[in-house]
């Protein structure tokens, strides 16, 4: 009789196998797209993207039981950015992921209506994107990288760490408003540090490095990468130029040190994903963008690699490696 009853117990749990399959099939597949700018082998946003899915995770947000992610990957080319952005939005995605203003831009050309999370933009505001940081307003929101006045620490900490520089070739992308603005703030401190500055602009590989050769003629020189998605894209010609031509660089990710850059300092990117994932959780779950406010960052991360500082016979402060939050030796 016990025998009996084991093994009615163990068929009334195989019957409720299949029952407990179909209502997981039974449970809505939400649809995520995701439009970077960069080629889909960049190991930095790899590892971005894996953070958003493992914050989406911990939300319950599981890939293959309620959600489906699209990636697209515009490699930094414009006609990509919008034919993509037109196919995310075909696709009826629930909410879009979207890293910086040359994402974003093309998807407001198709839709109004599709919620757009970006985890990373320079000035929302003033490129549009949203009517205020309190009140987005529309189908917009997001994580601001920097305020305009971040950008004179660039400069700062190029002179702490080459005390003998006298002129910054200031690349940025004068597409966006955060190019210029950033450029703007450097520009206007420069005289106080004994600096001058020369914008460059990232439009292109060639036009960057006819620019940096051509500055890197006359001595005492150094630059300052600003954020924006050309800088992002060109990031390893535009390291290999300042290990070329032996310029102290100052840059506005991680993603240039771990190249060999010299310097980085800019808000934590894995964080910034990890908060947008947050956000894409509220909406799934209801909320409107709207009515979520654009956030500043709250994790700031200083990289030093003392291999270039060595490589070009810098000795970098104590006070400046105090600070780092991490060091490449």
């Amino acid at each position: 009789m016990k025998r009996r009853r084991e093994f009615i117990t163990l068929l009334g749990g195989a019957a409720a196998w299949p029952i407990a399959a179909r209502a997981q099939q039974r449970e809505r597949i939400r649809r995520i797209g995701v439009l970077l700018p960069v080629p889909a082998d960049d190991a930095d946003f790899q590892a971005w993207l894996g953070a958003f899915q493992q914050a989406l995770a911990q939300s319950g947000w599981i890939i293959g039981r309620n959600i489906r992610i699209d990636v697209r990957w515009t490699e930094g080319n414009a006609e990509k950015a919008r034919r993509y952005a037109a196919e995310l939005v075909g696709l009826a995605s629930d909410v879009i992921l979207a890293h910086g203003t040359s994402t974003i831009a093309p998807l407001l050309q198709v839709t109004h209506t599709v919620p757009i999370i970006f985890p990373v933009a320079g000035d929302p505001v003033g490129a549009g994107l949203v009517d205020s940081l309190a009140h987005p307003g529309g189908n917009v929101t997001g994580f601001m990288t920097v305020e305009y006045s971040f950008a004179g620490k660039w400069l700062e900490l190029l002179k702490q760490i080459a005390p003998g520089v006298t002129r910054a070739a200031v690349l940025r992308d004068a597409s966006q408003g955060s190019g210029t603005g950033q450029f703007a703030v450097i520009q206007a401190m420069a005289p106080s540090l004994g600096v001058e500055v020369t914008p460059v602009n990232v439009r292109d590989a060639s036009e960057i490095e006819h620019a940096v050769a051509t500055f890197a003629r006359s001595p005492n020189g150094g630059l300052i990468v600003t954020t924006g998605g050309g800088a992002a894209v060109h990031r390893h010609l535009i390291v290999t130029l300042a290990t070329r031509y032996q310029l102290p660089a100052v840059y506005n990710g991680h993603h240039f040190t771990s190249l060999g850059g010299l310097m980085s300092y800019e808000a934590d990117y894995i964080d910034q994903y990890q908060r947008a994932a947050g956000y894409v959780d509220r909406i799934l779950k209801g909320e409107k963008p709207g009515d979520l406010p654009v956030q500043a960052p709250t994790k700031f991360e200083l990289v030093i690699n003392l291999r270039t500082a060595k490589a070009l016979g810098l000795e970098v402060p104590a006070t400046v490696l105090a600070r780092a939050d991490e060091v490449i030796e």
